[in-house]
């Protein structure tokens, strides 16, 4: 099923001989410009298309060579020639219900405004559905959809043939599922990852900077003219994109710099906070945090004592967690950014009532509660959530730990107020908030600390959106707004909407921020009943 392990054994030599990380043989040769070469402007970051290439199951990767000449456009235009051939298959197979997986790697430029520099490995599965597609031909004729993950600083499972993946399978589209860079088989960022020349805070906050959704729709747009640029229809050139919470943000942007590329866009919790940094989003969250944590209390009113006890604990005890992160007050009402997931409510209760009957029979915590504690958080795995978490707003501002600097005004929300108050006085969970003190509890973030400083109070972000591109829009753009929705707030999602001209919306109070997984066939089929109908 997977005959290409064993070329990764043949390869692996070739690795430890000196080869770049990527299974790249001496074999491949520097690609020299010619009659269908492609070329990435610097000014725009634009990556023309190749020839067509059937797809292989081959080893074989993006290869950039750069070079420089004049354009008539500018006095000195960065160029990149690219391979007609560049972005065959790393390894194809075939997994249930029919649905063919092509693994994609690029390299590309960490700094696209130096795209002659240091490279990174980007990473996309692509999916066809076998059903809608016999031969290579029907293959190429069927429509692209791009999928852009949530996030910041979170990869994409392989998706099979249900969920939302086989809705849009079944709507004729072939996928793609993009590792935007940092995360995943793209460049992984993880303090272990980074390069070894990333010798100061300084260093590593200049190197993080290059992993915001300006950088990822580049690349984006670089695969784009590399997948489809062949096609002899100019429409058929572009593609349709799906954007999940963080993944709209980068639709945004792409609409906002890219928009030439765009058939269509879909977004699901993604209509983004357009401000120049993250301040007023932080605080239109705590009105429907309030509502959540009213909601948990309510339900489970014996968990107000519970977590006060739990709280008690925490503060008297030094718990560490088993991978060596620590389990501190702070990190323990960061458990509240569940309340925003389908589900989020009842989950925190089950953890409460597990820590609560370790700590009566135990008067500790158990292995297993901590094992399944460390698990709740994705800090340790995906740390661009963190460290970037609030500069993915940021244009021109320092983000300054907003989240923390807006939950300091409402003492609900802090232990040291709270525990003077009587037993019957419930504490407040946080929601998706990332504080400082989160580089000291997760052992991962440890060794991030000083970057993550020097990035929060950085004001030389580049800007995200262009609001008169937006204003006149001319790409369908079909939303899924969710009322309640905790992580990106509906007034703000409104505002946006009615920035980007022509945005149709599905909106609902009986999902949340994660329907496009929990509800899928209902949002797409909402979602595409507004693309699709017909006026009049």
């Amino acid at each position: 099923k997977f005959p290409d392990v064993r070329k990764l054994f043949l390869l692996l030599p070739l690795r430890l001989s000196g080869t770049r990380v990527g299974l790249r043989t001496p074999l491949q040769e520097r690609v020299h410009r010619s009659k269908g070469a492609l070329h990435l402007l610097a000014s725009r970051s634009q990556l023309p298309a190749r020839p067509h290439a059937s797809h292989q199951n081959s080893f074989e990767f993006l290869k950039i060579s750069a070079t420089r000449h004049r354009s008539l456009h500018s006095p000195s235009m960065t160029q990149i020639a690219m391979n007609p051939n560049a972005a065959e298959a790393f390894e194809s197979y075939v997994i249930k219900d029919g649905v063919k997986v092509v693994e994609r790697f690029f390299d590309l430029p960490l700094d696209y405004s130096h795209p002659e520099g240091e490279t990174i490995r980007v990473f996309a599965r692509h999916l066809i559905p076998q059903s809608k597609a016999k031969t290579p031909e029907e293959e190429d004729k069927l429509p692209f959809l791009l999928y852009l993950q949530g996030g910041p600083g979170f990869e994409v499972e392989l998706q099979g043939s249900s969920g939302f993946a086989g809705e849009l399978h079944e709507r004729g589209y072939q996928t793609l599922w993009l590792d935007p860079r940092g995360t995943g088989h793209s460049s992984h960022i993880s303090p272990e990852t980074l390069p070894a020349r990333l010798a100061t805070d300084q260093a590593k906050a200049d190197y993080l900077k290059h992993f915001r959704a300006d950088s990822i729709v580049r690349d984006c747009e670089a695969i784009r003219k590399i997948m489809l640029g062949h096609k002899r229809d100019p429409e058929d050139r572009k593609w349709t994109i799906l954007g999940q919470s963080f993944g709209g943000f980068c639709a945004i942007t792409y609409l906002s710099f890219f928009p030439e590329g765009l058939k269509e866009v879909f977004m699901t919790g993604g209509l983004a906070c357009l401000d120049e940094c993250p301040d007023r989003l932080y605080a239109s969250q705590i009105p429907i945090l309030r509502k959540r944590n009213d909601i948990y209390y309510n339900k489970y009113p014996q968990d107000i004592k519970r977590v006060r006890d739990i709280l008690s604990y925490l503060e008297s005890n030094d718990v560490r967690l088993p991978n060596g992160g620590r389990l501190s007050v702070s990190r323990w009402l960061q458990l509240g950014i569940q309340f925003g997931a389908t589900g989020g409510i009842d989950r925190i209760h089950q953890i409460v009532f597990r820590v609560t009957n370790d700590l009566e029979l135990y008067g500790r915590m158990t292995f297993k509660t901590l094992q399944g504690l460390e698990s709740q958080y994705t800090f340790d795995g995906n740390p661009i959530y963190a460290i970037l978490h609030e500069p993915i707003y940021c244009q021109g501002r320092a983000p300054r730990w907003s989240a923390a600097r807006t939950i300091a005004q409402h003492p609900e929300f802090s232990w040291s107020h709270v525990k003077g108050l009587a037993d019957t006085e419930p504490i407040y969970f946080y929601g998706e908030m990332v504080f400082p003190d989160v580089f000291d509890d997760f052992v991962n973030l440890r060794p991030l600390k000083g970057a993550a400083e020097i990035l929060a109070h950085d004001d030389s972000w580049g800007e995200l959106y262009d609001i008169e591109q937006l204003r006149r829009n001319r790409v369908k753009v079909t939303a899924a707004s969710y009322i309640n929705d905790l992580y990106v707030t509906f007034d703000i999602a409104q505002e946006t909407a009615s920035i980007i001209k022509g945005t149709e919306q599905y909106i609902t109070n009986q999902q949340v921020h994660d329907g496009l997984r929990i509800h899928s066939k209902e949002v797409i089929q909402h979602l595409f009943t507004i693309s699709k109908r017909e006026y009049d």
